[in-house]
């Protein structure tokens, strides 16, 4: 079967119809993610997300739907008191940017969509409210860095998890800066193009050498992705098997991965990292596992001994970062120690 954006809306369509014919409580219903750019395939993959809006507290935040074996739809269920002060919406770089960036409403009742997007949209793309948006993303980086100074010196799993997340939040306060943030399968595709519009292309090559100061040749790559494979199906085996990592998702994951192999390596490696590490933090591996999933991380050079190196990398980036978003904001005529934040 060809996988197109008209066929994959059409699946949205008719998911939608089904479940707000026999669920009254469902409020509205929007398309957003990559089909909405129009760049919904990679690795012949792809996921419809859609975010459903119900009255009362929904009975579970997420489904993943099997749809075909390279398709899946991904449903994020929200109680409308997320919405009920839209203002405080603009500030929230995750759902404000859902609202705004070209959504297509497949399910409303009482305009209620078009009230809660145009209040929104009101001041959402003015600098103030775009710093409101990155700066607390490039604080909570800056404390986890402090964090690992004042705690801890050896890298374990779970502190590993949290320096991924931070690396992302550093990284995603300067792309809130000229759009919305970067999601994961498609985050170090296009970080390098987010930054070249803020004028510093060389922050692409300091985000990589955060996650990969030693890159690996096609070898030793296409081996991480076999043991991570193995990680993946253990977990996906469990009940207790994160939401994220459900087995629906392996294919959306492992053929992104092996696409991006030869021509855009540090982005496969991101996507393998990343979801590995969430399934190591997620439940008790087995030696084998955490063995594969540690010589991973010490030959990339972000474990061990070349921790304290890595943090030392990271400090640099984020003070690059701290300049960055400071020029942007004195080039908007903005004060940062007046900000309220």
């Amino acid at each position: 079967m060809r996988i197109t954006r008209d066929l994959l809306i059409k699946a949205a369509k008719t998911l939608v119809q089904q479940r707000t014919l026999r669920d009254k409580t469902i409020l509205c219903v929007y398309l957003t993610g990559s089909v909405i750019d129009d760049l919904p395939l990679l690795g012949g993959t792809a996921d419809i997300d859609l975010i459903f809006v119900h009255e009362t507290p929904p009975p579970q935040p997420r489904e993943i739907i099997r749809l075909t074996p390279d398709v899946h739809l991904d449903l994020a269920h929200h109680d409308q008191s997320i919405y009920n002060q839209p203002r405080e919406l603009r500030v929230d770089p995750w759902v404000g940017s859902y609202l705004l960036k070209d959504p297509i409403v497949l399910h409303a009742t009482q305009h209620w969509f078009e009230y809660i997007q145009a209040t929104v949209n009101a001041s959402f793309y003015q600098p103030e409210t775009i710093l409101l948006r990155a700066l607390p993303m490039a604080e909570r980086a800056r404390q986890t860095w402090l964090d690992f100074q004042l705690g801890l010196q050896e890298p374990f799993p779970q502190r590993i998890w949290m320096y991924l997340q931070s690396v992302e939040q550093a990284a995603n306060s300067l792309a809130v800066l000229e759009g919305p943030p970067l999601t994961e399968r498609r985050f170090l595709l296009q970080f390098p193009a987010r930054v070249s519009e803020l004028g510093y292309p060389g922050m692409a090559a300091g985000l990589v050498d955060l996650i990969a100061p030693n890159m690996p040749d096609r070898s030793t790559l296409e081996d991480w992705v076999a043991d991570w494979k193995k990680t993946l199906s253990k977990i996906g085996q469990l009940e207790s098997c994160p939401i994220g990592l459900h087995p629906y998702r392996h294919d959306y994951y492992t053929r992104a991965v092996e696409a991006l192999l030869d021509d855009e390596p540090a982005a496969a490696i991101w996507i393998l990292l990343h979801t590995w590490t969430r399934a190591i933090v997620s439940f008790k591996p087995d030696q084998e596992s955490l063995d594969q999933w540690t010589s991973c991380l010490t030959e990339l050079g972000i474990y061990g001994d070349y921790f304290q190196q890595c943090m030392r990398t990271f400090d640099q980036f984020l003070d690059q970062v701290e300049e960055i978003i400071e020029k942007w904001a004195n080039q908007a005529g903005i004060d940062l120690s007046e900000m309220p934040f």
